[in-house]
Formats: structure tokens, sequence, C-alpha cells
């Protein structure tokens, strides 16, 4: 299948859409309200440069697959405009960053009869599929708790002059920066029944959201959980990490981005031995979640060609939104 592409947002992250997208048709037009950056952008990948997404989707009639790679709180605006254009969509994470803006973003999807997909590239991890295929295939039991550690180190730097850190454009930090572990723990465990947490603001004051936050779950299957967060690790990312009690197993998926399988101990099964995966998303003095968009394209591809092909859906990415906005519902508001 031979597609044709256009992209919104010229960021770090679009890049590794692009690289992808070579491998599987062409990049037509990419937008970006900033001019410089959308020419240099397009430039480089033999494509069209738009400022304004509205003109773009109406100049580019041909094109097949919007990818959205916007500021948080616009991939629900320019995911609606381009379904609207009657365009199938792959949205970066987070879908969005209200539950109403999540559910409009499906409920256009079916309207025009277009499909919706949310990037949640850490689901193809080694280790993530180990242990998804454990619970899927019940070796582990009644599941009792689980642990979810992310703590990441996001230095001043990394917030000055941009979208991120701010209420309206980045969300909170479980939205950029952990949103793949909240999604992890709705593929993994089910759906939430309530949620405890405290989130504060330590280090970045120049932010308008939380740096930290401790959180106690409670799942509908019955299992207790933490999720302990920060973005204030001293200097480096030390670790990102799931672990899970089982009535017949502990198995925990660490390294600093879920990408190694530290700990195993499962009755009567031999331990599991991976591969290595993809390197993390390199941006310069920061690290990000693993490099995995080539999976994500694999599937995409397939997803688009086959109605019953599973891959991370609007659904999936709504889950997500939904179990955020628990948990900064019932904080109300960040602790300073």
């Amino acid at each position: 299948m031979y597609l044709l592409f256009a992209l919104i947002g010229c960021g770090r992250i679009a890049k590794r859409h692009a690289e992808q997208i070579t491998k599987y048709g062409k990049l037509v037009a990419v937008c970006d309200i900033i001019e410089d950056r959308a020419k240099e952008f397009a430039e480089e990948y033999g494509a069209k440069y738009y400022v304004s997404a509205e003109v773009m989707l109406l100049a580019e009639k041909e094109v097949n697959v919007i990818i959205i790679c916007s500021p948080n709180g616009l991939h629900a605006v320019h995911s609606i405009m381009s379904l609207q254009a009657k365009r199938h969509v792959l949205c970066e994470k987070p879908l969005a960053t209200t539950l109403k803006d999540a559910r409009n973003m499906i409920v256009t999807a079916e309207k025009n009869n277009c499909k919706l997909f949310v990037v949640k590239q850490n689901r193809y991890n080694p280790p993530v599929i180990a242990v998804k295929e454990l619970l899927d295939k019940d070796v582990l039991g009644n599941i009792f708790s689980f642990q979810i550690n992310c703590f990441w180190n996001r230095p001043e730097a990394y917030y000055t002059g941009t979208w991120r850190g701010t209420k309206k454009l980045d969300g909170g930090t479980l939205f950029t920066q952990f949103s793949h572990f909240i999604d992890l723990l709705y593929w993994f465990l089910g759906d939430v029944k309530s949620v405890k947490s405290m989130i504060g603001n330590f280090e970045h004051p120049i932010i308008e959201i939380e740096d930290t936050g401790v959180v106690l779950l409670e799942m509908l299957n019955g299992a207790l959980g933490t999720l302990n967060y920060t973005v204030n690790s001293f200097q480096h990312n030390m670790e990102g990490s799931f672990t899970i009690f089982g009535e017949n197993g502990t198995v925990k998926i660490g390294g600093q981005y879920l990408n190694e399988l530290e700990y195993q101990s499962i009755k009567n099964t031999e331990p599991i031995h991976l591969m290595p995966g993809n390197t993390a998303n390199n941006y310069g003095y920061y690290h990000g979640s693993m490099s995995n968009h080539d999976k994500v394209y694999e599937n995409l591809i397939k997803a688009l060609s086959d109605d019953d092909f599973e891959m991370a859906s609007a659904y999936d990415g709504l889950k997500t939104v939904e179990i955020i906005e628990k948990i900064y519902n019932y904080t109300l508001s960040p602790q300073k």
C-alpha cells in the first residue's frame, strides 16, 4: 500500500514520523505556524510547506493520512479538522488533554468514516510484549498489586520558551512524559476504579503544571497499585518501570524506558530471554521513550488495509486521557 502523507507540527518527534513515512509512501506536505521551521523541514523531505493547517487540507486533496505532531492541547482541533476533511489520522500521544475532546475526536472519525489512531510505541518494547503475553495467557494468575515508577529528568531549558509546561498546551506531566505508562496500565490490567493522588511543583517555577506526583490506584479487577513520577531525577533519567505481583509470579519491566525485563520469578515457567529492542529517542540534552515508530508505521499500514487488524485505537487513547483526568481531578490543582 503506497500512501500520501501530510504532517502537522514540525518539532522533534515529527522527524521520527518522516523517517518512517518514506518507507511506505511520500510525505507530500508539512505544516507549522513557525514558517522557517516548516520550510526547513519541507526542504529536508522534499515536501511542500504551509503555516495554516486549514489551507494545507484544502490544497492537498490527494493526501490519505494526516500525522498530528502539534502540541498536546492542539491534538483535538487538528485531528478533528483532518477527519472532517475525510483523511485518516495518526495522532501523537496523548490523544487529547480532556476526555471531552477525546470523545469528540472519536465521534468525528465515525461520522466521516475515517480511522483514528494514537501513537503508543512502548507497546512494542520486547519486555512489554512478553509481559502482555503472560497476562493474556493468565500465567501470573490473579493480580494482587503493581508499582509504576517514572523517574526522569527535564531541565529548565526543556521548558523555556516553548509550549511545554503550560496548562493549555501541555496539560500536565502525565500527558507529556508519562502517558505511555498510563496506557500500559490500562492495556495490562484493565480499567481504574478509583484514585487518590498528590502532586506538586518543586523544581520548575517557570511552569504551570506539576513536576512530581504520587498516586494510589484501585483497579476494577481488585488489584492495588502505586504510580510515583517525577521529572526531578538529578541530571539524568533514572528509571521507568512497571512491576506486577501476581498469584503465580512477579515480573518487573525496568531500565530507563521500560526496555529491560529486570526481574522474573514465575511458577513452572522457564526464564524469558529477549532480543534487544530499539534505543530511546535522543533529543540532545534529554531522552524520551523507546524509539519504536518503525513498529507504529508497520502496524498502521496493516490497520488501514484491514479493519480487523488490532492497533492502538482512539478508544485506547481515550482511556489514557480518562485515567489521567481522574488523577488530576482528585488533586484539583498542583500544590506549590
